[in-house]
């Protein structure tokens, strides 16, 4: 309250002093004694004007006056006020048509204002064909292992990450009573055979019959049999690696106990290492087992990495129509790891010369892409330096390679382009060139970090 209190007498007294200026101001430069000068000599000129011209006589004289007074009071009062309304409408009617017209006229006299844009001239370079796509990484053999058997988990000789080799042994399960087991068979499968030797020297001198020796022989083979099956059962409490590779996180420890089909640990084989893609049916005979490929990933933005097609799907995928691809890479340093994204980029044919511009110079619309050109006027402006004016032509865009896109048809090599600033543009509009600032134009473009 106290704020606006004092807002509201600081506005009072501002107020009262402009006041007092103005009216200072009044006294001292007798604004009241010209006004009424400049009214007196209005006043005068007016007078004379009516003496001279006598309208109201000359009025007086005329059949239309005569006509009017013939008239009733009611009905000359009526023709008075029709005629005067028409006199309006006529006078409201000019003045909008003049004011149309000088409007048309100051427009037409200015012309289209002049736009500022950037430019560059059409150059030729070198252009690589390629086919680009996007894969994933994957291993050149992966799995994630676990056991056949149940069991409490005895030793994990591994670490995580760790590189194994083929048959190393990865998980041991407490196996103790299956190996007293498998002793016992082993010693039954051993008396067995040593019955069975016996009955063979007694079957040469004809002490036993055929059938007893054949039931011992017999008896021998089940025995042996059950050996090999114990010991195949002490064989899957071991869980060995089924080739080399690299492990992952372990989370397995000594004491835990595993079911069957648990998933224990994982193995990856990570050099060489695949990279699978797809790409369009319209590219199939441009692909082909043995072709060159270069990868990079986001993982490492400096690095490239090349390899070779090894596989192309001998089917085409009926809801996407595309062509399923496999390529192999070397990893010697294990790098590149299995579900990466990967960008893959393929060399097709000989390096070809093309024009190209930045994309943001090309205006893509349904009925077709266009780029303004700065054509010369023949006029100079006050610098001395050549008009331009913009010139809207279509033009066959081709691939594009970064923040370039080729050019087809439509513009030739030296032409100077609008690249930014097109968006406010129509043929014939005035240009004034500032390149202080030009869009991206790199083939092969590095995101900013």
């Amino acid at each position: 309250m106290k704020l606006l209190e004092t807002i509201k007498t600081k506005a009072i007294a501002t107020t009262l002093a402009l006041k007092s200026w103005a009216l200072a101001k009044a006294q001292e430069w007798k604004l009241r004694e010209k006004l009424i000068s400049l009214w007196e000599k209005a006043k005068g000129l007016w007078v004379r004007i009516g003496q001279k011209l006598r309208p109201r006589e000359r009025f007086m004289q005329t059949k239309a006056y005569a006509k009017l007074q013939a008239m009733t009071p009611l009905r000359r009062r009526m023709t008075v006020m029709l005629c005067g309304v028409f006199l309006l409408l006529g006078l409201i009617f000019g003045f909008n048509q003049l004011k149309t017209f000088m409007i048309k006229h100051f427009i037409s006299g200015m012309g289209l204002p002049p736009a500022t844009v950037s430019t560059m001239v059409v150059t030729s370079s070198e252009w690589q064909p390629k086919l680009s796509s996007v894969g994933n990484i994957r291993a050149f053999r992966g799995v994630e292992l676990s056991t056949e058997i149940a069991g409490l988990v005895q030793t994990v000789p591994i670490k995580s990450g760790m590189d194994v080799k083929e048959g190393e042994l990865l998980i041991k399960l407490n196996d103790a009573s299956d190996v007293a087991q498998l002793n016992s068979l082993k010693a039954m499968a051993d008396l067995a055979k040593i019955i069975n030797e016996r009955d063979r020297q007694q079957l040469a001198i004809q002490a036993i019959s055929k059938n007893v020796f054949d039931t011992s022989k017999a008896d021998a083979k089940s025995k042996q049999a059950q050996v090999e099956q114990q010991t195949a059962l002490v064989a899957k409490k071991n869980l060995k690696a089924p080739f080399s590779g690299r492990v992952g996180i372990v989370m397995i420890n000594p004491g835990q106990y595993v079911n069957s089909g648990d998933k224990l640990v994982t193995l990856q084989t990570l050099d060489p290492i695949f990279v699978d893609f797809n790409l369009p049916q319209s590219n199939a005979e441009q692909i082909q087992v043995g072709q060159e490929i270069v990868v990079t990933t986001d993982a490492f933005k400096d690095a490239s990495f090349t390899g070779k097609i090894t596989a192309v799907s001998p089917k085409v995928d009926t809801n996407t129509r595309n062509i399923q691809v496999e390529a192999q890479l070397a990893n010697p340093d294990k790098k590149i790891l299995p579900g990466m994204f990967a960008n893959v980029n393929i060399k097709v044919g000989d390096q070809v010369k093309l024009l190209t511009l930045p994309q943001t110079a090309v205006t893509y619309n349904p009925y077709g892409s266009t780029i303004f050109i700065a054509k010369p006027t023949g006029k100079k402006d006050k610098q001395g330096n050549p008009e331009l004016e913009a010139q809207q032509v279509f033009v066959t865009t081709g691939t594009t390679r970064g923040d370039q896109v080729a050019i087809l048809k439509g513009v030739e090599e030296g032409a100077t382009v609008v690249t930014s600033g097109q968006l406010k543009l129509k043929n014939g509009t005035p240009l004034i060139v500032n390149n202080k600032v030009q869009p991206a134009n790199s083939p092969d473009p590095k995101p900013q970090e």
